[in-house]
């Protein structure tokens, strides 16, 4: 799902106005994207399992962590980047310390 959204999957899905993806806004752009097979409680299902802050709809945080845990190859790409990050940062701290 995350391959189909591409990067930008955010803007198109969300609620201009609330800046957040809702309901409404995910059922009526959600067929501009090819995934007009969600059903509404698919739709639902998707909204509850991103909403951290249980508030009913997704900021741009919940729905990148939603598209990572339903898209394992963006998990597995994700690891030499992290290893990277790790690094860098172990290397900064040492450098400090010194």
């Amino acid at each position: 799902m995350a391959h189909k959204l591409g990067g930008d999957g955010f803007n198109l899905l969300v609620d201009g106005n609330k800046r957040v993806i809702t309901f409404d806004s995910l059922k009526r752009n959600s067929a501009l994207l090819g995934l007009h097979d969600l059903r509404d409680e698919d739709m639902l299902s998707m909204l509850k399992e991103g909403d951290l802050d249980d508030d009913g709809a997704l900021n741009q945080m919940e729905f990148c962590v939603l598209m990572f845990r339903l898209s394992p190859k963006l998990m597995e790409e994700s690891y030499p980047c992290l290893d990277e990050a790790l690094e860098h940062e172990f290397q900064h701290q040492r450098s400090i310390s010194l």
